[in-house]
C-alpha cells in the first residue's frame, strides 16, 4: 500500500464530507493508527480516517498545508522518554496542540506463518519499539535492525516474505498483515504507554475538565535566567508537569525549553504568569491549552 500524501484528504473524504482525516506517522496498523482511532473516534466521537505518512515531519507538513484536518504524533514514552524530533518540529511549525492521549503500547514479536522463535535470526522495528523491548531482544540473541515504523516492519516481513526475520509491532499489525504472533507483551516495562498529542491549525476551544498548557521558550544565556522564569509559575500557584530542553540550533550550547503545566492560557493566574514570562524571555510561544488527560 502506497502511503498517502495527497491533498485530496483535506477537510474530509471526497465521498463523505463528515469524515475527519487525521495524519499519523507509520503504516496502517501502527500504534499511531490505533491512537488516532482511540482519541478522535472513541473520545471525541468523530468519524476519523487515519492517514499514514512516512515521517513525523510529513505529518506536520500535511496538517499545516491542509492536506488533512488534524495530526497525531507521539511526544514521549513512559519507558523510553521524550521523542526529540517531535519537540523540534513543534517549534518549527505554526501549529497548535489541541489535545493528548496516553495510549497503551503492547509489543509483539511477529513472523511469517510457520516460523518458530528458534528460526528468528533478525528483528526489525522502529528504534523506540526496539528500545522498549530491549531485555527480551537481548535474550533472543538475534540481530537487531532499526526501521522507520513498527507496522511498516510487519508489512515488510509479509510483502518481502522474510524468512528468519521477525518484526516488533502490535497484535493489530500482525492481524492486518497476516503474521503469526511468536510472543506477546515483550516490552520490558509491562505498564508501557506512549503520550500522543493532537495537532491542529487553530487553537482548541475551551472544554470542561482540568486543563494543561504546553509552552516553548528561550531564556537569556546568563546565570539564573531559567530559575527566574520557573519562579513565575510558582508565584502564581501553577504546577509544572514537565520541563524539556532541546538545542536552540542557533548557537552551540544554547537551549530552548518546553514546559507542560496545569491550567489554561485564559485562566487569570496563567495569563499573569505568561505576561511575566514574555517580559523575561528572548522567545516565548504557547503551543496550546487543552483538556488534560495525563
Amino acid at each position: 500500500m502506497a502511503q498517502t500524501t495527497k491533498a485530496e484528504h483535506a477537510q474530509g473524504s471526497p465521498t463523505d464530507p463528515h469524515v475527519t482525516t487525521v495524519a499519523f506517522q507509520g503504516e496502517l496498523g501502527a500504534f499511531g493508527d490505533e491512537a488516532v482511532r482511540d482519541y478522535f473516534g472513541t473520545q471525541l466521537q468523530v468519524n476519523a480516517e487515519p492517514v499514514p505518512y512516512r515521517a513525523f515531519g510529513d505529518v506536520f507538513h500535511a496538517v499545516a498545508a491542509g492536506e488533512v484536518d488534524y495530526g497525531l504524533v507521539p511526544v514521549e514514552n513512559s519507558q523510553a522518554g521524550s521523542i526529540n524530533d517531535v519537540y523540534d518540529l513543534l517549534r518549527q511549525h505554526d501549529l497548535f496542540v489541541i489535545g493528548e492521549i496516553g495510549h497503551p503500547v503492547n509489543h509483539c514479536l511477529l513472523a511469517l506463518p510457520g516460523q518458530q522463535i528458534s528460526d528468528i535470526k533478525r528483528v526489525i522495528s522502529h528504534p523506540q519499539a526496539l528500545a522498549q523491548s530491549d531485555v527480551f531482544l537481548r535474550e533472543l540473541g538475534a540481530e537487531i535492525v532499526a526501521t522507520y515504523d513498527t507496522a511498516g516492519s510487519a508489512k515488510m516481513v509479509r510483502e518481502e516474505q522474510l524468512v528468519g526475520v521477525a518484526a516488533v509491532a502490535s497484535a493489530g499489525a500482525g492481524e492486518l498483515y497476516q503474521l503469526d504472533i511468536l510472543a506477546r507483551g515483550i516490552q520490558t516495562i509491562k505498564d508501557n504507554y506512549t503520550r500522543f498529542i493532537a495537532l491542529g491549525r487553530e487553537p482548541a476551544p475551551r472544554r470542561e475538565g482540568q486543563a494543561k498548557t504546553m509552552l516553548v521558550m528561550a531564556t537569556a544565556h546568563q546565570p539564573g535566567s531559567l530559575n527566574k522564569c520557573l519562579a513565575f509559575l510558582a508565584e502564581n500557584q501553577i504546577n509544572l508537569l514537565k520541563l524539556e530542553s532541546r538545542p536552540s540550533r542557533q548557537r552551540a550550547w544554547e537551549y530552548v525549553f518546553y514546559l507542560d503545566f496545569e491550567g489554561h492560557r485564559d485562566d487569570p493566574h496563567v495569563r499573569k504568569a505568561l505576561a511575566n514570562l514574555a517580559a523575561h524571555t528572548t522567545f516565548c510561544k504557547v503551543l496550546g491549552s487543552f483538556v488534560r488527560s495525563i
